[in-house]
């Protein structure tokens, strides 16, 4: 076991899910995260949890439903704050910067072409 809470398996899991991620596949990496969201407790289910709302809130933008991805942006900002999470090897740093300027621009009716999809980029752990 590494030295967070994740098994093997969902370390296996968490790199495929950032590859989707990254790919923008925000569907697959939604049903991947929460995979591993439902196998793990404490603050690494909050470092999931807030990535799996990225990826949906992620949908719904494809879908047009503004509205739903304003709030799951803000419910995953919202949780990127804790200066507690563990990072599971992502550069959550970063990654709250890029979900925080992409929130603001949805949430003052901008256009979320206006800023890139934020990326889950490994770190050295």
């Amino acid at each position: 076991m590494n030295k967070y809470q994740l098994s093997l398996e969902d370390e296996s899991k968490l790199i495929k899910g950032i590859e989707l991620f990254n790919r923008k596949e925000w569907y697959l990496a939604h049903d991947i995260f929460e995979e591993i969201w439902h196998n793990i407790y404490g603050l690494e289910r909050v470092t999931v949890q807030a990535i799996l709302q990225i990826a949906v809130a992620e949908v719904h933008l494809e879908n047009g439903n503004i509205s739903g991805a304003v709030i799951l942006y803000g419910e995953g900002f919202g949780r990127l704050k804790n200066d507690r999470l563990p990072n599971l090897g992502i550069d959550i740093e970063k990654f709250s910067i890029d979900v925080e300027k992409r929130f603001k621009i949805l949430q003052l009716g901008g256009s979320f072409n206006e800023i890139k999809s934020p990326q889950l980029i490994k770190i050295a752990s």
